[in-house]
């Protein structure tokens, strides 16, 4: 699980900023929304962060929100995340939010930590349970060879493949990358 550890809220120059944020940081009157938009991005995000599903915010020693990941993104030459607002009833939020955070005080705003409550199922869909990364190992193989299949063989699929991304580009344009 992806921690971050927040100063107080502080003033950003929006053109300057790849987020177009006017701030980030914390304060007391914020609301989650405010909190996610402000703290989502931009930063030094290794190949571990995608792995994660979640991140907790913690502002002081407290988790403030809780977020599930759906995608990380560039932002700039720094990355951000994408994602959800937990809210309470989901497992992640009741476990942390509004609780001493589970990292000690460190340096590096950014930290990774396991827990408990950070797994999916399998993206294969064996149904297995995944804790880290969106597969059991060896199972995305089984997963995109099954799905090979359905199209039927490997230079068939690479045909279909290469119109679907053709006809997304025309969508988009030329200069635009296709969106997933």
């Amino acid at each position: 699980m992806i921690h971050i550890t927040l100063g107080d809220m502080r003033p950003l120059k929006p053109w300057e900023d790849p987020l177009g944020r006017a701030y980030l940081g914390f304060a007391e009157e914020m609301t989650q929304e405010q909190i996610y938009e402000a703290n989502r991005g931009c930063w030094v995000l290794g190949a571990r962060a995608d792995r994660e599903q979640f991140a907790l915010i913690n502002y002081k020693g407290v988790i403030r929100q809780a977020i599930e990941i759906e995608r990380i993104v560039p932002a700039g030459n720094r990355r951000a995340m994408e994602g959800k607002i937990l809210t309470a009833g989901h497992p992640v939020y009741d476990a942390y939010v509004g609780k001493p955070s589970p990292v000690d005080a460190v340096r590096n705003p950014i930290t990774y930590f396991e827990s408990e409550h950070a797994s999916r199922a399998c993206g294969c869909g064996c149904g297995a349970e995944v804790k880290l990364g969106h597969f059991l190992p060896g199972h995305d193989q089984k997963a995109l060879h099954d799905r090979v299949a359905r199209i039927g063989t490997v230079h068939e699929f690479i045909h279909w493949f290469d119109d679907i991304m053709e006809s997304r580009q025309a969508e988009n344009g030329p200069d635009r990358a296709p969106e997933a």
